[in-house]
C-alpha cells in the first residue's frame, strides 16, 4: 500500500475511532447538565467509611465527599439512605442502619437527625439531594439475629422469601406494597429532599440452581397470568405507586430509577438492543420503558456500565438505544469507575474510556446528564481520570434541567433592592419572591452588560442556596471573585429546577436592570 494510502487510513480512524470523540467535543461546555455521583452507604462502600466510626468523623468523611465533588462541578448527590429494611434518619417504620451506627437499631452517638443534616450540608453547596432507597431488598444475608427486634424480618416474617443467602420482601403482597409506599411517604413528607432514586434491584438477579420461591403468592394472586407478566405488573404496580404517593405529598419531588442497562435484547424483542445480556424485562421483572410511556418516573439513568468496546453489551450502541427509546422523562446515563484498571475488559485500563464515554452520550440531544457509581473511586483514587473530566468535560459548573414533567415558567423575577461593595465584599440584598418557591440563585458574570450569556456555562460564578430573612434574600461574594466582572446577571432555581429570567446589575456604576429592559442597542 502507497504511504499516502497509509496515512489517510491513519487519519479517517482517527477521526472516526472513540480517540477523536474527546478531541471533537472537549471545547463544548453544556450550561444545562445533570452530574451526580451515587454515595453508597450498604456495606460501608462510600460512607461511613467504617460503621465504627463517630460522628465527627462521619460528618468529615460526608464533607469530604461533597467538597471533591463541588470542585469537580457536579451538582447532584443520590445518597443511599434505605438499603436492607433499615434507615439513615429516625423511624418508626424502620430501624437505624448498622452501617451508621455499628449495631441495628442503635441511635447514633450523639444522637441527631443524619439525614436532615446531610440534606443541608448538600444543598448549601449547591447540590440537588436524591434520596435513594433499596425498597425489596431485606437483608445481605441470613444472620437473623444480628437484627434488630423493629426490622420487618423480624416483625413480619411472612412477607419475607429467603434466595440466594439474602432475604427479599414479597413484591406480590399488597400489605409488602402499602409498607413499603409509607416509608417512602415518611421520607417525602419529612425531609427537603429533591428526588426519590430506586435503583436496580427489582426481583432479584437470578442464581444459578435456585428458584425465587413466590408459588404461594402466585396461587394466590396470580389470576391465570404467566408468571413472568404476572411478576412485571407487581413491579409496575408497585412503581405506579410510589409515584402517584410523591406527587401527592410534594409535587416537586422527582421520582427516578436507575435501571439495568438493557431492556431487551433483540433476540427476545425486536425492539430490544443489539446485546446478549441479563435484561429488565425477561430477568429482573421491570419495565422501564412502561414506565416512561406512562410518565410514573422523572428520571431514567440506565447503568450503561460497559466499554465503548464491549462486544456484548457495548455502550456506544446502549447509548443510541436509550436515547431513542426514552420519552417523557430526562435522560442520564450511570457510569462504571469502579471498573478502572479493575476488569478483564482492557478498555478500563485506559483513562480516556469514561470522558470519551461523557463525550459520546453528549452527542445525543435528549441526554442530558450522567452519574457515578460510586464516589469513592474518584476521591483520591483515578486521579489521571478525575484530572481529564476537570480539565475537559467538566471544566464549569452547570445546572440541571428540569425534568421534561416539571417544567414551566418561573413566574418571579429577582429583584435587588440594595447593592454594596468594598474592596472586601460584593453583597446583595435580594427581595424574596412572592409567588415562586425557591430553591437557589445563580450568579453570573461577564466584562459588560452586552456579553452577559446566561447559556454560557463558563459565565456562571456560584450557585447559592436561599434562605430568607424578613422577606429578603442576603448574599454576599468576595470582591476577590468579582472584581474581574463589569456586569453579573441573578436568576432563581425554583424547587422543579426551573430557571427564571435574569436579572442584571451594572457592578460598576450600581444599578441594576431587568433583562426585559436591555434593548438590542445595549447588546451591540
Amino acid at each position: 500500500m502507497h504511504k499516502n494510502q497509509h496515512v489517510i487510513l491513519f487519519f479517517l480512524f482517527f477521526i472516526f475511532s472513540g480517540w477523536s470523540v474527546t478531541a471533537q467535543k472537549k471545547e463544548q461546555h453544556p450550561k444545562n447538565e445533570f452530574r451526580g455521583v451515587w454515595i453508597a452507604t450498604v456495606v460501608n462502600i462510600d460512607w461511613p467509611k467504617s460503621k465504627i466510626d463517630g460522628g465527627e468523623k462521619q460528618k468529615a468523611d460526608y464533607l469530604e465527599i461533597l467538597d471533591t465533588y463541588k470542585k469537580l462541578n457536579f451538582n447532584a448527590v443520590i445518597v443511599q439512605i434505605r438499603s436492607v429494611g433499615d434507615a439513615f434518619y429516625p423511624s418508626e417504620l424502620a430501624p437505624w442502619s448498622r452501617y451508621l451506627t455499628g449495631k441495628e437499631g442503635q441511635e447514633p452517638k450523639p444522637n441527631y437527625d443524619v439525614l436532615a443534616w446531610m440534606i443541608e450540608q448538600a444543598h448549601a453547596r449547591g447540590f440537588e439531594f436524591h434520596a435513594w432507597m433499596n425498597p425489596y431488598r431485606a437483608a445481605f444475608d441470613l444472620k437473623k439475629d444480628s437484627l434488630s427486634p423493629n426490622h420487618d424480618i423480624i416483625k413480619h416474617p411472612e412477607w419475607m422469601i429467603e434466595y440466594g443467602g439474602r432475604i427479599y420482601y414479597d413484591p406480590a403482597l399488597p400489605e409488602v406494597q402499602k409498607h413499603l409506599t409509607t416509608i417512602v411517604e415518611e421520607v417525602v413528607e419529612n425531609y427537603d429532599i429533591d428526588a426519590i432514586h430506586f435503583d436496580d434491584y427489582f426481583y432479584p438477579y437470578a442464581v444459578p440452581g435456585k428458584q425465587f420461591n413466590d408459588t404461594a403468592s402466585y396461587k394466590k394472586y396470580g389470576n391465570g397470568v404467566s408468571l413472568a407478566d404476572w411478576r412485571r405488573a407487581n413491579v409496575s404496580s408497585f412503581v405506579h405507586t410510589i409515584s402517584t404517593t410523591i406527587k401527592t405529598c410534594k409535587p416537586w419531588v422527582q421520582f427516578g430509577i436507575s435501571p439495568f442497562g438493557v431492556w431487551r435484547n433483540k433476540s427476545k424483542d425486536p425492539k430490544g438492543s443489539d446485546t446478549q445480556s441479563t435484561s429488565n424485562y425477561d430477568d429482573l421483572y421491570a419495565d422501564p420503558v412502561l414506565w416512561m410511556d406512562n410518565k410514573w418516573i422523572d428520571y431514567i439513568i440506565p447503568q450503561l456500565y460497559w466499554s465503548m468496546n464491549n462486544p456484548r453489551a457495548n455502550y456506544s450502541k446502549l447509548v443510541k438505544w436509550w436515547s431513542e427509546n426514552s420519552n417523557n422523562v430526562a435522560i442520564y446515563i450511570g457510569h462504571s469507575p469502579y471498573k478502572i484498571r479493575a476488569d478483564s475488559d482492557k478498555s478500563w485500563n485506559l483513562a480516556t474510556e469514561i470522558p470519551n464515554q461523557v463525550d459520546y452520550a453528549r452527542s445525543f440531544s435528549n441526554v442530558t446528564g450522567s452519574a457515578y457509581f460510586s464516589a469513592k473511586l474518584l476521591i483520591n483514587k483515578n486521579q489521571d481520570v478525575v484530572r481529564l473530566l476537570a480539565e475537559n468535560q467538566y471544566k464549569y459548573p452547570a445546572i440541571p434541567l428540569a425534568v421534561p414533567n416539571l417544567r414551566k415558567v418561573v413566574a418571579d423575577v429577582p429583584t435587588v433592592s440594595e447593592f454594596t461593595k468594598d474592596s472586601v465584599n460584593y453583597s446583595f440584598k435580594v427581595t424574596y419572591p412572592q409567588n415562586t418557591k425557591v430553591r437557589y440563585m445563580v450568579v453570573y458574570g461577564a466584562e459588560s452588560e452586552a456579553k452577559l450569556d446566561i447559556n454560557d456555562a463558563t459565565q456562571i460564578i456560584d450557585k447559592l442556596t436561599v434562605h430568607e430573612i424578613d422577606g429578603a434574600i442576603y448574599f454576599v461574594l468576595s470582591e476577590r471573585t468579582m472584581k474581574k466582572y463589569k456586569a453579573c446577571a441573578i436568576t432563581f432555581i425554583d424547587y422543579y429546577a426551573n430557571e427564571s429570567t435574569p436579572t442584571i446589575i451594572d457592578l460598576k456604576k450600581g444599578f441594576k436592570i431587568n433583562v426585559a429592559e436591555i434593548t438590542d442597542e445595549n447588546r451591540k
